[in-house]
């Protein structure tokens, strides 16, 4: 892509269709003669010797003038709940897929001069790579030209809008897939944002939006959104409907990799262990079934508590307890058998 080209139609529709409450004045930056916006942000001035250690978040640096964007208002948890449930999301996705996928939170994106300097600098709030980086591993940052790129990018939209600068860069800068979500839950500074998830993919025009992921097979931007938003509670920590989208999602992806569940050692150790309770589980029936004939042909009762029984000897051979149900007088003698052998 051409780092000066202007901004794609999809953008610019995006831009012009935004809630009056998006259009205030809003602090810019021009390059190449293209004006970027940063809605919700203030400058803050960052000396080039400074920002290789600089911890803070800003949304975009630039050498030039030496000043960073800064978000105004504080991080809100609705601005970081879509990142963090993106991470736990994708986990879901990548032990049904059964191949990995690192999601790797908010990263610096860093563009160098011909010297070798840091001359522009995005800050993502997520950043995902649909397997782990094969290529050059990375550094500090992600550096455009010299490291793979991220499979996505999300940018969530809470009291800022990509839109009208920073999508550009990312446009400009090469990035194949860019999300852009703005929560259900609003900010007071942007009362009338609707809420929603656009996936952009960039194409020879520069981003066009799409109505489901190429990196994640079959998700859809509507899918997507609701289960960044969806209520998580201890007793329903997802519902039945994300669950079932994101197995979905990981069983179309199995081709691309020849993976499945049994490649994630934690799901492998998890469905071995409930294929052992289930043969647990036939061992006891069987067990319990065989005693009540037994007993049903001695004319000997048999009450609820025999099953309980049955499952706390369950360890002991099958020809102890059929040997004791033959034997005994009555089920409390069958017990005391039964306990006499287990010592």
């Amino acid at each position: 892509m051409n780092p000066h080209q202007s901004l794609s139609p999809d953008i610019v529709a995006a831009t012009e269709n935004a809630a009056p409450a998006d259009s205030e004045p809003a602090p810019a930056v021009v390059i190449d003669g293209v004006v970027h916006e940063f809605p919700g942000c203030r400058g803050m001035y960052i000396p080039k010797e400074e920002i290789a250690d600089f911890e803070g978040r800003f949304e975009y640096w630039d050498a030039d003038t030496e000043t960073a964007l800064m978000v105004c208002e504080p991080t809100s948890p609705y601005h970081e709940q879509s990142s963090v449930r993106l991470a736990r999301l994708a986990d879901r996705i990548a032990a049904t897929w059964g191949s990995g996928i690192e999601v790797l939170g908010a990263s610096d994106l860093l563009l160098r001069d011909i010297d070798g300097n840091r001359h522009r600098i995005l800050q993502a709030d997520q950043i995902v790579y649909a397997r782990p980086v094969t290529k050059r591993p990375l550094g500090h940052a992600v550096e455009v030209a010299a490291n793979e790129l991220p499979d996505v990018v999300l940018e969530v939209d809470l009291t800022t809008d990509v839109h009208r600068g920073k999508l550009n860069l990312y446009q400009s800068w090469g990035f194949p897939e860019v999300w852009v979500e703005v929560p259900d839950k609003r900010a007071p500074s942007r009362p009338r944002r609707a809420p929603g998830l656009t996936i952009y993919l960039l194409g020879a025009d520069g981003y066009a939006s799409a109505p489901s992921s190429p990196t994640f097979l079959t998700w859809t931007a509507a899918e997507i959104h609701a289960a960044m938003n969806e209520p998580w509670t201890p007793e329903q920590p997802m519902s039945e409907a994300t669950a079932a989208v994101l197995r979905r999602v990981g069983q179309v992806m199995r081709p691309q990799t020849g993976t499945g569940p049994e490649n994630d050692p934690f799901l492998r150790a998890e469905r071995a262990e409930s294929r052992d309770e289930g043969r647990v589980e036939g061992r006891i029936d069987t067990l319990h079934e065989l005693l009540r004939d037994i007993f049903q042909k001695r004319r000997l009762v048999a009450s609820a508590r025999l099953g309980a029984l049955v499952r706390e000897s369950v360890d002991l051979p099958a020809n102890v307890l059929m040997d004791a149900a033959y034997a005994c007088r009555d089920e409390a003698d069958f017990r005391r058998r039964v306990e006499s052998v287990r010592g």
